[in-house]
Protein backbone atom coordinates (compact mmCIF):
# COMPACT_ATOMS: atom_id res chain seq x y z
CA UNK A 1 0.00 0.00 0.00
CA UNK A 2 2.89 2.48 0.69
CA UNK A 3 4.72 1.65 -2.37
CA UNK A 4 1.36 2.69 -4.70
CA UNK A 5 1.11 5.68 -2.59
CA UNK A 6 4.70 6.69 -3.13
CA UNK A 7 4.04 5.86 -6.90
CA UNK A 8 0.76 7.81 -7.05
CA UNK A 9 3.08 10.81 -6.34
CA UNK A 10 5.90 10.11 -8.70
CA UNK A 11 3.57 10.01 -11.42
CA UNK A 12 1.99 13.15 -10.95
CA UNK A 13 5.40 14.56 -10.79
CA UNK A 14 6.78 13.45 -13.77
CA UNK A 15 3.28 14.19 -15.32
CA UNK A 16 4.90 16.03 -18.98
CA UNK A 17 3.65 19.74 -19.07
CA UNK A 18 1.79 20.88 -22.21
CA UNK A 19 3.19 22.91 -24.94
CA UNK A 20 3.22 25.80 -24.04
CA UNK A 21 1.52 28.62 -26.09
CA UNK A 22 1.34 32.44 -25.65
CA UNK A 23 -0.99 32.58 -22.46
CA UNK A 24 1.51 29.93 -21.07
CA UNK A 25 4.29 31.75 -22.24
CA UNK A 26 2.63 34.85 -20.58
CA UNK A 27 2.23 33.10 -17.22
CA UNK A 28 5.31 31.58 -17.45
CA UNK A 29 7.10 35.38 -18.11
CA UNK A 30 4.98 36.84 -14.85
CA UNK A 31 6.63 33.59 -12.79
CA UNK A 32 10.20 34.89 -13.85
CA UNK A 33 9.60 38.33 -13.33
CA UNK A 34 7.95 37.50 -9.73
CA UNK A 35 11.04 35.39 -8.88
CA UNK A 36 13.68 37.39 -10.55
CA UNK A 37 14.62 39.10 -6.87
CA UNK A 38 14.93 35.75 -5.84
CA UNK A 39 12.30 36.12 -3.67
CA UNK A 40 8.56 34.58 -4.48
CA UNK A 41 5.95 36.60 -2.37
CA UNK A 42 2.67 35.66 -1.75
CA UNK A 43 1.56 38.54 -3.06
CA UNK A 44 2.79 38.17 -5.79
CA UNK A 45 1.73 34.78 -6.69
CA UNK A 46 -1.96 36.09 -5.73
CA UNK A 47 -1.44 39.22 -8.21
CA UNK A 48 -0.57 36.92 -10.90
CA UNK A 49 -3.53 34.33 -10.02
CA UNK A 50 -5.69 37.83 -10.61
CA UNK A 51 -3.83 38.58 -13.66
CA UNK A 52 -4.50 35.12 -15.20
CA UNK A 53 -8.32 34.76 -14.36
CA UNK A 54 -8.90 38.73 -15.98
CA UNK A 55 -7.01 38.25 -18.88
CA UNK A 56 -7.69 35.03 -19.48
CA UNK A 57 -11.79 34.78 -18.21
CA UNK A 58 -10.77 31.76 -15.80
CA UNK A 59 -12.44 31.24 -12.20
CA UNK A 60 -9.61 31.33 -9.31
CA UNK A 61 -9.10 27.42 -9.28
CA UNK A 62 -8.14 27.51 -13.05
CA UNK A 63 -5.96 30.84 -12.72
CA UNK A 64 -3.96 28.29 -9.85
CA UNK A 65 -4.07 25.69 -12.09
CA UNK A 66 -2.19 27.62 -14.82
CA UNK A 67 0.05 29.71 -12.57
CA UNK A 68 1.21 26.23 -11.18
CA UNK A 69 1.91 24.97 -14.42
CA UNK A 70 3.65 28.16 -15.38
CA UNK A 71 5.70 28.14 -12.42
CA UNK A 72 6.93 24.29 -13.59
CA UNK A 73 7.12 25.79 -17.21
CA UNK A 74 9.35 28.93 -15.95
CA UNK A 75 11.87 26.21 -14.03
CA UNK A 76 12.23 24.15 -17.12
CA UNK A 77 12.74 26.62 -19.42
CA UNK A 78 16.18 27.79 -20.81
CA UNK A 79 15.22 31.65 -21.41
CA UNK A 80 13.03 34.27 -21.64
CA UNK A 81 13.50 34.53 -25.32
CA UNK A 82 11.30 31.21 -25.82
CA UNK A 83 8.07 32.81 -23.75
CA UNK A 84 8.52 36.07 -25.57
CA UNK A 85 8.73 34.48 -28.79
CA UNK A 86 5.50 32.48 -28.62
CA UNK A 87 4.06 35.86 -26.96
CA UNK A 88 5.34 38.18 -29.85
CA UNK A 89 4.33 35.69 -32.94
CA UNK A 90 0.65 34.76 -31.29
CA UNK A 91 -0.58 38.60 -30.28
CA UNK A 92 -1.12 41.71 -31.89
CA UNK A 93 0.58 44.95 -30.77
CA UNK A 94 -1.94 45.91 -28.30
CA UNK A 95 -1.99 42.43 -26.44
CA UNK A 96 1.39 42.42 -26.60
CA UNK A 97 1.53 45.67 -24.50
CA UNK A 98 -1.61 44.20 -22.27
CA UNK A 99 0.88 41.44 -21.90
CA UNK A 100 3.58 43.89 -20.82
CA UNK A 101 1.18 45.47 -18.58
CA UNK A 102 1.04 42.24 -16.67
CA UNK A 103 4.46 41.79 -15.74
CA UNK A 104 4.68 45.48 -14.32
CA UNK A 105 1.90 44.90 -12.47
CA UNK A 106 3.77 41.66 -11.26
CA UNK A 107 6.72 43.59 -10.38
CA UNK A 108 4.83 45.99 -8.45
CA UNK A 109 2.70 43.80 -6.53
CA UNK A 110 4.87 43.59 -3.31
CA UNK A 111 5.49 47.34 -3.50
CA UNK A 112 8.55 47.57 -4.70
CA UNK A 113 10.06 47.51 -8.15
CA UNK A 114 13.17 45.93 -7.67
CA UNK A 115 16.21 46.42 -10.06
CA UNK A 116 16.13 42.49 -10.78
CA UNK A 117 12.61 42.62 -12.12
CA UNK A 118 13.30 45.84 -14.20
CA UNK A 119 15.88 44.03 -15.73
CA UNK A 120 13.60 41.17 -16.81
CA UNK A 121 10.92 43.27 -17.94
CA UNK A 122 12.85 45.79 -20.26
CA UNK A 123 14.42 42.15 -21.78
CA UNK A 124 11.02 41.05 -22.15
CA UNK A 125 9.65 44.29 -23.41
CA UNK A 126 12.59 43.90 -26.38
CA UNK A 127 11.72 40.56 -27.23
CA UNK A 128 8.69 41.26 -27.15
CA UNK A 129 8.92 44.01 -30.34
CA UNK A 130 7.80 47.13 -27.86
CA UNK A 131 10.09 50.45 -27.51
CA UNK A 132 10.71 52.87 -24.78
CA UNK A 133 7.34 54.92 -25.38
CA UNK A 134 5.64 51.53 -24.70
CA UNK A 135 7.22 51.30 -21.73
CA UNK A 136 6.41 54.65 -20.60
CA UNK A 137 2.92 54.17 -21.44
CA UNK A 138 2.36 50.90 -19.63
CA UNK A 139 4.27 52.82 -16.32
CA UNK A 140 1.77 55.19 -16.18
CA UNK A 141 -0.93 52.72 -16.41
CA UNK A 142 -0.18 50.78 -14.11
CA UNK A 143 1.29 53.80 -11.65
CA UNK A 144 4.86 52.71 -11.75
CA UNK A 145 7.46 56.18 -11.54
CA UNK A 146 9.98 53.81 -13.41
CA UNK A 147 11.22 54.33 -16.76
Amino acid sequence: MLRKLINSFRATQDAPLPQPDAQLALGALMVRVAKSDHSYKLSEIRQIDRLLARMFDLNPVAAAKMRATCEKLDMRAPNTDAFAALIREGLDHAHRLAALEALCEVMLADGTAHTEEMEEIHEARVLLGLDEDDMREVLTRVGGSQG
